[in-house]
């Protein structure tokens, strides 16, 4: 007997649109045989989808890029519950990644995906979830309610992949402090571009192409240190310096060679990863 899917179809503009480019480059990524994530879950997620997902211009290079970093986060993720068994997880702003699948955590950590009411929705259709100590809680991050629901009695480590570079200077500051403040210890691990970065955002097709703004750029990791007594970098990979590289198609590894030679460009776009 034939079965008969219907295809979920999805309408987003803006910022949010760009985690439609996101998904759709890991799933790209997991068809290659040299694949950076393999992340199966993604390629799945894209196969249920009614949307032309050429729009988001993900391809070749840009795909092998988005895997690359998000399986450096996933690393140090990892590297923090192997050390803290029964942790806290805030993924804020998750949109459709699909962390919590690829890492599969241990019953005993606790786990929050965080981000907007209607994003949080089409996750729980497209990618749900129930394993584990695991809680979906719809809100925005930068609001401070939502904090409140997580409680405080766990080290903590706080990942948010693609979201720095979308709020204000203001609104990143405050939500780290709201972070370190709250919590006994933990770490923060994040990506950000450099302010030349945000200056050149139209260069980014996931960016030009859903017609969505960046605003926050961070050159120096002190700025994020001085926002809390105690925080320290302990990491800050230029993304001319992050592993797999090798795996880019040709052009874009010609494109980092390049790059490394322009000072100004080398600092274009960093992952950074902080302990408090």
């Amino acid at each position: 007997m034939l079965v008969v899917v219907e295809r979920e179809k999805i309408a987003l503009t803006g910022t949010q649109a760009t985690m439609l480019a996101t998904l759709y480059g890991r799933a790209l990524d997991s068809r290659s045989p040299n694949s950076v994530l393999h992340d199966t879950a993604a390629a799945d997620a894209v196969a249920r989808v009614d949307y032309d997902f050429g729009k988001t211009r993900m391809k070749g290079t840009s795909a092998v890029s988005v895997a690359i970093r998000a399986k450096v986060l996933d690393a140090w993720t990892s590297q923090f519950l192997a050390e803290h068994p029964s942790a806290t997880v805030l993924h804020l702003a998750c949109g459709l990644d699909t962390r919590v699948q690829r890492l599969n955590p241990l019953p005993s950590v606790r786990w929050f995906d965080v981000d907007f009411p209607e994003v949080m929705e089409l996750r729980s259709r497209l990618l749900p979830w129930s394993s584990g100590d695991y809680h979906p809680i719809s809100s925005s991050v930068t609001d401070s309610e939502w904090l409140s629901l997580v409680p405080d009695d766990r080290p903590t480590v706080a990942v948010f992949e693609g979201l720095s570079m979308y709020l204000t200077k203001e609104q990143g500051h405050s939500l780290i402090q709201r972070i370190t403040s709250r919590f006994p210890s933990g770490q923060l691990l994040f990506d950000v571009y450099g302010t030349l970065g945000i200056k050149l955002q139209k260069l980014v097709p996931a960016v030009r192409n859903a017609g969505a703004m960046l605003h926050w750029g961070v050159d120096d990791p002190h700025e994020i240190e001085s926002l809390h007594p105690g925080l320290e970098c302990l990491d800050a990979l230029r993304s001319i310096d992050l592993p797999d590289l090798d795996k880019l198609p040709l052009s874009g590894r010609i494109s980092v060679a390049i790059v490394a030679h322009i000072p100004k460009l080398r600092d274009a776009g960093r992952i950074m990863r902080f302990r408090f």
